[in-house]
């Protein structure tokens, strides 16, 4: 039995792991895969307080990992969390885990994250009349595709998206890639990516920006991508390019679907409701409004990007972490 469950470890997970082992509270971190989410594939974080020359995400998250296990918290990876069974206030909630394992908690905090969307073109997606055509990992990849930038040196890079990460990855790979070329369905970076990246996309020679255009199709050579089929959406005009490597970084999917049948509230989008937000929801049972990061069921908390309306920062998702302990905190003293 455990005080604390944290379902997910990317930098909300990691940080909740970290404050909730080191307040004294037993404390578990269930992980599908390998702890540092979407951000521990990050190239280099450079708006990351206390790292003035940036900080790469394996070595933020690797180091929040060790923090947290040297604390106390037992770290659980390859497990995925498929059910969540709810059993009262103050009572313990169960989580399922593989082959029927099940674990019980006091309070959880759902830090999942989310999945990268993908393009649903022509070998780009897991497309279900065409199991065969699949390109991804051969040329087509979801995220920063390399660890180390040796990887695309002499490459034509073709980054999809006008985020953060992906102007991340593409400082990166600029470094040995031939040409990074940026693109991204809006009129201008300035919308989604930090003022401090735009700039030193635009000062990098071998980064362009192609601005309001589309992938549309593929071109592949031996089940290994070759080529793109562009739409330039003000003219309407098609272009057919050459592409080594293509990175895509085009929105995201919560990682939700296993919650329904627990009962927590979301919205239009799949993302977890919490707090304020509740306000207008059914479900809540308790006189007490729900804490600021609690779901509609009482002692289950939600943080970092998985959360209706987050920041979507590293930064933030940390401070969410963390705040999300002292409400458990709160919650276990009423309970």
């Amino acid at each position: 039995m455990y005080d604390l469950a944290v379902i997910g470890g990317g930098p909300a997970g990691l940080a909740a792991a970290v404050y909730g082992a080191s307040e004294g509270l037993k404390t578990v971190l269930i992980e599908k895969a390998t702890t540092g989410g979407q951000a521990g594939r990050s190239s280099k974080i450079e708006n990351y307080l206390g790292f003035p020359t940036g900080v790469s995400g394996a070595e933020l998250t690797t180091s929040a990992r060790r923090q947290a296990e040297r604390f106390g918290a037992e770290v659980i990876t390859t497990q995925e969390a498929g059910r969540l069974e709810i059993n009262g206030v103050g009572a313990a909630h169960s989580i399922r885990l593989n082959g029927d394992n099940t674990i019980g908690a006091r309070a959880v905090i759902l830090a999942t994250g989310v999945d990268y969307r993908q393009l649903q073109i022509t070998g780009c997606w897991d497309d279900p009349d065409d199991p065969s055509c699949n390109y991804i990992g051969r040329g087509v990849f979801y995220g920063a595709s390399v660890s180390d930038n040796s990887e695309c040196a002499g490459e034509d890079v073709y980054i999809v998206g006008g985020a953060n990460s992906a102007g991340q990855a593409a400082m990166y790979m600029s470094q040995t890639a031939k040409s990074v070329t940026m693109l991204i369905r809006g009129p201008s970076l300035e919308a989604g990516m930090s003022q401090y990246l735009v700039d030193r996309i635009l000062k990098t020679p071998n980064i362009t920006v192609r601005t309001c255009t589309e992938v549309v199709d593929t071109a592949a050579d031996d089940d290994h991508l070759t080529g793109l089929v562009l739409l330039d959406k003000r003219t309407g005009e098609r272009e057919e390019v050459t592409c080594d490597r293509m990175c895509c970084f085009i929105g995201a999917t919560p990682r939700t679907d296993w919650l329904e049948e627990a009962g927590i509230a979301r919205d239009d989008h799949g993302f977890i409701l919490s707090g304020p937000d509740l306000r207008d929801k059914v479900g809540w049972t308790l006189d007490r409004p729900p804490h600021h990061l609690e779901t509609s069921v009482p002692g289950v908390f939600v943080a970092g990007d998985v959360r209706s309306e987050s920041a979507k920062r590293v930064a933030a998702a940390v401070g969410e972490g963390s705040m999300a302990v002292m409400l458990v905190h709160r919650y276990l003293a009423e309970a």
